[in-house]
């Protein structure tokens, strides 16, 4: 998870500071007025292999955190129990043989 979180700091910084900034700014509206910002680090985010397989092998702790956040809005610290699940999941994902830089291999 480590390696994912860092590739997402390095590849989509910007757009994971402004989400960041408009739930932080949003707190109780932060799922309509965010919903743009969220697609685009999900865009980002979309197109690297670590994140992928991550995704892939715990989509199911992940829907259910982002249930949770929809019938949460207002409080969306009350699904840190499902930010748990996911985050362990995703520390037992499986990365070796996948490709931890999405820029192609000049030879």
């Amino acid at each position: 998870m480590q390696a994912a979180m860092e590739i997402t700091a390095r590849y989509c910084q910007k757009e994971m500071e402004s989400y960041g900034s408009c739930v932080s700014s949003n707190p109780s509206t932060w799922q309509q007025k965010c919903h743009d910002l969220k697609m685009k680090v999900s865009q980002c985010t979309s197109s690297h292999p670590v994140i992928q397989k991550i995704r892939q092998d715990c989509s199911n702790e992940f829907v259910k955190f982002e249930q949770c956040l929809k019938e949460n809005q207002d409080t969306p610290t009350s699904c840190s129990a499902h930010v748990a699940r996911f985050l362990g999941c995703a520390e037992t994902v499986n990365l070796s043989g996948v490709a931890t830089d999405p820029e192609p291999q000049l030879k």
